[in-house]
C-alpha cells in the first residue's frame, strides 16, 4: 500500500457529519490507550496525523481520515476509560453503535487489544458485537513491543482464547514502534477495499 496524501476530513458525532463521498472505510475500535492513534499515523506514515494522547479518554467523536483521496480511516472513540462519566460513556457506545450498524461503505473493523494483558470484558463485548453486524474483523495485539519475545505465544494464545475468536478472524501483533507486521496490517486493508 502506497500512501501518496493522507489528511484529517471530519469529526463527526452524528450521521449527518459523516463524509458524503462514499469512499470505503476501515474503522479502528479499542479501549482507550491502547494505541489506535498511533496505529493510524503508522499505517499512513506520518508522525502525528491522528493525535496520540497521554490522556485517555481523549477521543470523544468518530475521527474520518482520508487516505489517497479513496478511502477513510475511522478512529472510534476508545471504551472503558473509567474518568468518563457513565453517561458520557452511553453516549459513545450509542454513536459508536449507529456508526457501526448503519454506515454503509464500512468495509472491515480492526478491533485493537492490548498485547501485554487479557482482553477485557470491553474488548470481548466489541468482538462479538462485530460478529453480530457480520463485519470483517481484524483483532490487532498492540504494544506487543513491550513483551519479552518468549512470551509473545502465550500472549497471542490467551487473546485468543479470551475472544474466542474464530478461524475466518485473522490476529496480527503490531508494534508502532518497531512497525511490527506493518505490511500485513495494510495488506488486511487492501484487500476489504477490494471487496
Amino acid at each position: 500500500m502506497i500512501i501518496k496524501k493522507s489528511e484529517y476530513a471530519v469529526s463527526a458525532v452524528k450521521e449527518s457529519q459523516y463524509p458524503k463521498d462514499n469512499f470505503p472505510e476501515i474503522a479502528l475500535a479499542g479501549r482507550s490507550n491502547v494505541g489506535k492513534s498511533s496505529l493510524i499515523n503508522t499505517l499512513i506514515n506520518r508522525k502525528n496525523l491522528a493525535r496520540t494522547s497521554s490522556q485517555p479518554g481523549k477521543t470523544q467523536t468518530l475521527n474520518f481520515y482520508r487516505i489517497n483521496g479513496e478511502f477513510y480511516l475511522v478512529d472510534v472513540p476508545g471504551y472503558g476509560y473509567a474518568k468518563v462519566s457513565q453517561k458520557k460513556r452511553q453516549e459513545f457506545g450509542e454513536m459508536i453503535q449507529d456508526y457501526l450498524e448503519t454506515r454503509e461503505n464500512l468495509k472491515g473493523l480492526m478491533i485493537l487489544v492490548d498485547g501485554r494483558h487479557e482482553p477485557t470484558q470491553d474488548d470481548i463485548a466489541m468482538y462479538q458485537y462485530a460478529q453480530y453486524l457480520d463485519l470483517p474483523i481484524l483483532v490487532v495485539a498492540t504494544k506487543i513491543d513491550k513483551i519479552k519475545k518468549s512470551q509473545v505465544n502465550k500472549a497471542i494464545s490467551v487473546i485468543k482464547k479470551s475472544l474466542g475468536l474464530r478461524d475466518k478472524d485473522q490476529l496480527l501483533t503490531f508494534s508502532s514502534v518497531q512497525k511490527f507486521h506493518l505490511a500485513e496490517l495494510q495488506g488486511w486493508v487492501e484487500d476489504r477495499l477490494e471487496d
